[in-house]
């Protein structure tokens, strides 16, 4: 692995962010991760790029939607359950999958994007049986 490291060239303007970042702690890299998601207005999930379709030529019918955002819209009294559930589906830690699930509680929550109806589907109903109100976007 320390050959990796010696790979990378890293320009001299980033060099001391980096050593920087390099001597935190995971819990506290994940805390950075968040406070630059908030302050950015963006996330460091994947994108996932949709499919595009071309435009349907006049008088045929559009296409069927395939890919699908999950989004969670409500918790309800199972909390501890959709914090199971969510953990499940995105494979991510005890405090992202709680943090997330208490935002849900404020605001509907994007899970995942771009996707497949059936595994769309399938996480709703995994949410739904934990007691979470989720929709399909």
């Amino acid at each position: 692995m320390a050959e990796e490291k010696e790979k990378i060239e890293v320009p001299a303007k980033f060099k001391k962010l980096v050593e920087e970042i390099e001597q935190m702690s995971v819990i506290d890299l994940a805390e950075l991760v968040k406070v630059l998601e908030e302050k950015f207005g963006v996330s460091a999930a994947p994108a996932v790029a949709a499919p595009t379709a071309a435009p349907a030529p006049a008088g045929e019918a559009a296409e069927e939607k395939t890919a699908f955002n999950v989004v969670l819209t409500g918790v309800g009294d199972k909390k501890i359950d959709v914090i199971k559930v969510l953990r499940d589906i995105t494979q991510t830690g005890l405090k992202e999958a709680k943090d997330m699930v208490d935002a849900a509680e404020k605001a509907p929550q994007t899970v995942k994007e771009g996707v497949k109806k059936e595994e769309a589907e399938d996480m709703k109903k995994k949410f739904e049986a934990a007691g979470a109100k989720v929709e399909l976007k």
